[in-house]
């Protein structure tokens, strides 16, 4: 137990800072704090998760890239409360590599809410091969997101890349395996992969539409 938390309590402290500059930040009024939970079990198994995929038990990441999602479900409800686990409830295939639960750094509502579910410089695991360089936005839903999502995705992604000068690309969840070949995408495990669909070519084209209107241009692909 002594030994526990000799390796956790850095971590703790590190989070302890993230949620204090989380209350200095002042996030916009747009952008909903709603943190999931991320307690000592939590942390273990996302640093085991880490070492495992990525080698390094670091949890602090630099963002080099946002990965757009759905959720698949239909509530914020059941998804707000499914990131909540600790732990993967079903998903044999993935629990293979890692107990930990799946988690994301923002969670968009069907009406174009936006949810802040943990700090954006705190790793996730959403995405294979990227979640030590990446930021995750879900979208509450599946193959039929809303415009209204549409347009929140747009001005979260805006802010994000203004917010971080170290972004450089924006993909949709099924865009990943293009990056295999890429110095980013880290995988230790090999043949760890699952094919993805969300959240739609065309809600990722629709995207980059409007965030060129912007004239914030992100990459796609390597």
């Amino acid at each position: 137990m002594t030994h526990l938390i000799k390796i956790l309590l850095p971590f703790m402290v590190f989070l302890h800072a993230q949620a204090q500059n989380l209350k200095e930040e002042k996030l916009p009024e747009w952008i909903h704090y709603k943190p999931i939970n991320y307690d000592e079990k939590r942390i273990a198994l996302m640093k085991e998760y880490a070492l495992m995929h990525y080698g390094t038990d670091n949890l602090e990441i630099v963002p080099r890239m946002i990965v757009i999602h759905w959720t698949g479900g239909k509530s914020l409800k059941s998804a707000l409360s499914n990131f909540s686990k600790t732990e993967l409830s079903g998903r044999e295939y993935l629990k293979k590599f890692g107990k930990v639960n799946v988690s994301s750094h923002y969670l968009v509502d069907r009406n174009g809410d936006i949810y802040k579910l943990m700090p954006d410089t705190l790793m996730g695991r959403h995405v294979i091969g990227l979640n030590h360089c990446s930021i995750g936005i879900e979208n509450v839903g599946n193959n039929n997101l809303t415009d209204k999502q549409l347009k929140a995705n747009a001005k979260l992604v805006e802010y994000l890349a203004k917010r971080y000068e170290t972004i450089e690309y924006l993909i949709g969840h099924y865009e990943y395996i293009k990056f295999e070949n890429h110095p980013l995408f880290i995988e230790k495990i090999k043949g760890y992969r699952t094919k993805k669909s969300d959240p739609g070519k065309k809600f990722m084209e629709k995207l980059r539409i409007i965030l060129s209107q912007k004239n914030i241009s992100l990459k796609s692909e390597p």
